[in-house]
């Protein structure tokens, strides 16, 4: 029997695809036998990747990022699976905000992906299947900074809910994973600044460690094969258990540590 994890045969859109988690989701949907297709900004960012097809775009430029997919769409039809992975954050507190940080996350982190999946939505509608996965973040449950970023990740689960309710009766499927912080490549220049980073993060996590990309990676193919195929509208944190809750609280209050 095929497995149900597997997606030989199935064409797959993954955004950010040359970051840390995408080179992730790359690697493990290539190797669950999809046709990749990798989108980011620049050619460069995705060297070296197993690509069946490359879309260049700026998520930032909504009116941009829509008619490159238009034109995509038009040449070679809508991809079986999308997942929405590009996004971009700095370290904020709400002191920091101010009108223009407010829109640039807002216009990358969920403008984009709207003007992004738009038009892919249609097309999978139309032809009667499609799966979409957002990469959203733990910082859509519950506030650990990032304001900005915060109020942007969380739209997307109230959009995806809106595909799974929407346009689940034309067989499209729309799901979220919402990382905690991952161990990417993002966090070298931290930890070189700070190399006792570690020992303020880590206590809050309740396995004791960040995920990896490769488990991000992961809980998106899951969701885009036919293994979820029953799934949608759901949001699914790989986290390392902080949203289950307070670890330090336990351990400080309770425990006395």
């Amino acid at each position: 029997m095929t497995s149900p994890f597997r997606l030989d045969g199935k064409s797959v859109l993954i955004t950010g695809a040359g970051g840390g988690i995408g080179r992730a989701l790359v690697a493990v949907f290539h190797a669950a036998g999809a046709a990749v297709i990798g989108a980011d900004r620049q050619t460069a960012m995705l060297e070296g990747l197993p690509l069946a097809g490359q879309v260049l775009f700026d998520q930032a430029d909504a009116k941009a990022t829509r008619a490159t997919i238009d034109a995509y769409i038009s040449a070679h039809g809508a991809p079986d699976a999308v997942v929405a992975n590009a996004g971009f954050t700095r370290a904020e507190h709400l002191d920091h905000l101010d009108d223009e940080i407010w829109a640039s996350e807002m216009a990358i982190n969920l403008n984009g992906a709207y003007a992004l999946t738009d038009p892919i939505i249609a097309a999978m509608a139309a032809r009667g299947h499609g799966a979409l996965v957002f990469i959203s973040s733990v910082n859509a449950i519950a506030h650990y900074g990032n304001p900005a970023y915060a109020a942007a990740k969380a739209g997307l689960v109230a959009y995806a809910k809106a595909i799974a309710v929407e346009r689940g009766g034309e067989g499209v499927r729309a799901n979220v994973v919402a990382p905690g912080s991952v161990r990417t490549p993002a966090w070298d220049h931290r930890l070189k600044a700070d190399p006792t980073l570690l020992d303020n993060v880590l206590p809050h996590y309740p396995l004791g460690r960040m995920v990896s990309p490769e488990e991000v990676a992961h809980a998106a193919l899951f969701l885009c094969s036919d293994a979820a195929s029953g799934i949608t509208g759901t949001l699914l944190p790989v986290d390392a258990g902080l949203t289950a809750g307070n670890l330090r609280f336990v351990d400080e209050v309770l425990r006395g540590k």
